[in-house]
């Protein structure tokens, strides 16, 4: 248990996907505007790689390791994380018409999110066990979605800000999000 539960604060904040390993930052600049749409975006990507990382795992273990077929590991895992968003969002479009309005092109993104292959691709290098891995990318959703609902509220309060003109938009952005990555590096002395 606490093997889960170290596994899952790691994923979260110590190996944050965004601040840490530098991934899934198109969804991060793009979405994180608005603390609603941060919020819905990192419930997806969340999804995704919960639904992703049980499906590679049950192919991995059942198909591509019995057959010797290891190699073909990426080209499984895309068509898994393209499908899966296929569907998502053909969810959304039917049952939130407003939301998927909001995501824009992000939403579509997710298929080739980095954070979501990511993932999947560390279950396998890490040799993850079925539960391992579903806590590993539940960590690593919640660690995305925690980080971009906190730019998500710097942005809206920088909004509001009188900074600088050359600063406003993404270049405050950049610097937020560098000063998140100090911050979040100091949970690495914690496990």
């Amino acid at each position: 248990m606490t093997e889960l539960i170290s596994i899952f604060v790691g994923m979260a904040l110590i190996n944050n996907f965004i601040l840490v390993k530098f991934l899934g930052l198109c969804p991060f600049f793009g979405v994180s505007k608005k603390l609603s749409s941060a919020v819905s975006m990192g419930a997806a990507v969340t999804f995704v790689m919960f639904i992703a990382s049980t499906a590679t795992w049950v192919i991995t273990e059942y198909i591509l390791i019995p057959f010797e077929v290891e190699f073909m590991k990426i080209v499984i895992y895309i068509l898994v994380i393209a499908s899966l968003v296929q569907i998502i969002e053909l969810f959304v479009i039917r049952t939130n018409y407003a939301l998927y309005n909001a995501f824009g092109i992000y939403l579509a993104l997710i298929t080739t999110n980095c954070a979501v292959m990511g993932i999947t691709l560390l279950n396998a290098q890490q040799s993850y066990s079925f539960p391992e891995s579903i806590v590993a990318a539940l960590g690593a959703g919640i660690g995305f979605t925690l980080v971009l609902a906190i730019m998500s509220g710097i942005r809206e309060r920088l909004e509001m800000s009188d900074s600088p003109k050359s600063m406003k938009g993404l270049p405050i952005a950049f610097i937020t999000a560098m000063l998140l990555g100090l911050a979040f590096s100091g949970f690495g002395g914690m496990i």
